[in-house]
């Protein structure tokens, strides 16, 4: 009895996969993250080689987020449209546009404008695809396994984060970035394809008579109306200005100047951060209605923020990996948590625009990621991460203490 209530419990998030129209999405997501994260150690592996510039790949990072600022109208149409329509043309723009990079390296045309040209092209179809999964997540599950498909769609995208830097890293060094872009181009295409097989009646959805700017300005002070959610943001506001340039911007440059490795080393580092990252999502999704959200979330920024602090101190290329477990399963206990208390607390009608607004709070990442650049060059990497990691947790701090009820959520 004993063994068949432990199985029946570690079965029970899995379960909401046999829902067909959830499994797509979930799928759906897991692949367009896989081909993301390639993207994004090929981007900067590629840039760093070809220009020996820690500012640009900074920058390059900064890029992807660049138009972020439109997530505000992003948010409002997904409110407004079929989502699963919307999420399939954004996954099909993003293979078109990773065909184009493949035939400008091909054809030997590439240059760094051109790199930067088509990143920032692929962040503003990207601002729509957060919003329309996330949303969907809500809509093809019933309301008391939400946390559970939060969980999953975190696991997802953590198998992403394990996959795609590996895979994007060893492509690379073995094929080049062409061979590297055929995968991430295919990627995309098969998200596409899962994302329109999805059948499900939105609900809540906004009304449509009425400008965007009327429904966007509605979605703001619906936000403004509750604690719990622009607290909710504004920790994401300070997650993406201190936390991601970590392992997005800084790492080629830890994995190349501090702990002497290529392309594929870079990949391995990144295969622990996604490791942690998976075993902190499986655990949360293994809990059947999770309590305390506010304060896990809280610690799991602090936390996130200190692991940066003890890989600024480690010369070792396997402490180092050790060390990006801790802070991938701190990264994605944030992610669970906050999307926890964001899909639990919105009505349905303002999912899509409260989850743009998340896709909004991203844009903090262009400035942290091309500061995070500029302190690597003017002072290495180390000092960069001790800079931002005393910052996040700091931040997080003041937060906590003029926002009393997101402690308590």
């Amino acid at each position: 009895m004993k063994l068949g209530a432990s199985v029946n419990k570690a079965a029970y998030p899995l379960a909401i996969l046999r829902q067909r129209n959830f499994a797509l999405v979930w799928t759906s997501t897991t692949i367009v993250s896989t081909g993301t994260q390639m993207e994004a150690v090929v981007l900067a592996w590629y840039v760093l080689t070809l220009t020996d510039n820690p500012f640009l790949v900074g920058l390059i990072a900064a890029a992807r987020m660049a138009l972020n600022f439109f997530a505000l109208f992003a948010g409002a149409i997904v409110d407004r449209v079929p989502r699963n329509r919307l999420l399939a043309g954004v996954e099909f723009v993003m293979a078109a546009l990773g065909i184009l990079m493949l035939f400008l390296i091909l054809r030997d045309l590439l240059q760094v404008w051109h790199i930067f040209a088509i990143t920032i092209g692929a962040g503003l179809v990207r601002i729509f695809q957060m919003p329309a999964a996330q949303s969907l997540v809500a809509d093809t599950l019933p309301e008391d396994r939400i946390g559970n498909g939060a969980a999953l769609n975190t696991v997802g995208m953590n198998i992403a984060v394990i996959i795609g830097p590996l895979v994007g890293g060893l492509l690379f060094r073995v094929f080049g970035p062409q061979g590297a872009y055929v995968a991430i181009a295919a990627l995309y295409w098969a998200a596409g394809i899962s994302a329109l097989s999805i059948r499900v009646t939105q609900s809540g959805t906004a009304q449509r008579r009425g400008s965007v700017l009327a429904t966007v300005w509605q979605g703001l002070r619906y936000v403004k109306g509750e604690q719990i959610l622009w607290a909710t943001l504004l920790v994401a506001v300070v997650i993406n200005l201190t936390g991601w340039p970590f392992h997005t911007t800084l790492m080629p440059i830890f994995a190349r100047d501090e702990l002497g490795t290529d392309s594929a080393g870079l990949g391995l580092l990144l295969f622990g951060f996604g490791l942690g990252a998976l075993f902190g999502s499986v655990g949360w999704s293994l809990v059947r209605n999770i309590r305390h959200v506010g304060k896990f979330m809280i610690l799991a920024v602090i936390a996130w923020h200190v692991t940066m602090l003890l890989f600024s101190l480690s010369d070792s290329f396997y402490l180092s990996f050790g060390i990006l477990m801790l802070t991938g399963a701190s990264f994605s206990s944030v992610q669970v948590l906050m999307l926890t208390i964001l899909l639990r607390t919105v009505q349905p009608e303002y999912r899509g625009r409260v989850l743009g607004l998340r896709v909004l709070a991203i844009y903090a990442f262009t400035f942290g990621s091309m500061g995070a650049g500029a302190m690597a060059g003017w002072w290495g990497a180390p000092w960069a991460a001790v800079i931002i990691g005393v910052t996040g947790i700091i931040l997080t701090l003041l937060l906590v203490l003029f926002t009393p009820k997101l402690w308590r959520a």
